[in-house]
């Protein structure tokens, strides 16, 4: 005798369905079962992390193109490829006085032709230390992290569609990505680096209706660059490809996914809470006020 832990999809025709956080499924004659019981979704440990821990956990999913330690802080460069590819992580102490670390953040950015900015925590002093030296906030953004379990559970087995999952971008998703598409080479160094994959759903002719990235680093899934085409919204095409994306990541062990949210996007917001995703914290991005328009 043996047990299974997962999700029960289906209960026909004297046969069990169950579905396992790793995805997987196995089928159980009910004339096999001795006894069943409810149990909650085994929690996340992302509940227990502190904001930067969660934020650093969260680094692998989106690689820089260049990278350079700034003390506990991480300077990234990736062409103007994204802020969280182009600002300083600035999170813990840069083993320098800060408005050294200031000065040192925008020479290494003028050396690269690109404008300084900064990845902060608002509620931290050396946030203060950035808008002391006239640094201004754009994008004040949310980490989202929910556990593997409770996405795939909200979402259900059943989507209208079935994604295609591709190592690298083609030419098609880039014609529905205008960000990625301007910045070229850099933006497929960023978004193709690690163990990633990207679900696209197509038309009959080929066009893109809908499609997302995923990241897997860890035992976490990054989920971005979802999109559906605007004449096929409300049609249940981005909740397959995040699903999809969810269970690509859990069949190689991720028990939590996150995803990050422009603050202001409220309807997006409201869609992944109806997902599973709770706001973990806040963080903002700022730029230097010599680059400001």
């Amino acid at each position: 005798m043996t047990d299974v832990l997962g999700i029960c999809e289906s209960w026909v025709g004297g046969i069990v369905t169950v579905r396992r956080e790793d995805g997987s499924v196995v089928e159980i004659a009910t004339a096999d079962i001795v006894s069943g019981k409810p149990v909650p979704p085994r929690p996340s440990l992302h509940r227990r992390l502190d904001d930067l821990q969660a934020d650093r956990l969260a680094l692998p999913g989106w690689q820089p193109v260049e990278s350079e330690p700034l003390g506990e802080w991480l300077l990234r460069a990736s062409g103007g490829f994204s802020s969280r590819g182009n600002s300083v992580l600035a999170l813990g102490d840069p083993g320098m006085p800060v408005p050294e670390a200031l000065a040192q953040v925008t020479r290494w950015y003028a050396a690269r032709s690109l404008p300084p900015r900064a990845h902060v925590h608002p509620d931290r002093p050396e946030a203060d230390a950035f808008t002391e030296e006239g640094w201004s906030v754009y994008d004040p953004t949310l980490l989202l992290l929910a556990s593997v379990a409770k996405v795939t559970r909200k979402l259900g087995p059943h989507q209208v569609a079935e994604p295609r999952h591709d190592s690298v971008l083609d030419e098609a998703w880039l014609a529905t990505d205008d960000r990625a598409a301007k910045y070229g080479e850099s933006a497929r160094a960023v978004m193709e680096a690690g163990e990633v994959t990207f679900a696209t759903v197509s038309g009959e002719r080929g066009a893109v209706l809908a499609r997302g990235r995923g990241a897997f680093h860890g035992d976490w899934v990054g989920v971005s660059a979802l999109w559906t085409d605007p004449a096929h919204r409300g049609t249940g095409l981005s909740s397959a490809v995040l699903q999809s994306l969810v269970s690509w990541g859990a069949e190689r062990g991720a028990t939590t996914a996150y995803l990050q949210v422009v603050e202001s996007n409220d309807h997006a917001r409201r869609i992944y809470e109806a997902r599973g995703f709770e706001v973990h914290h806040r963080y903002a991005y700022l730029v230097g006020a010599a680059t400001q328009a």
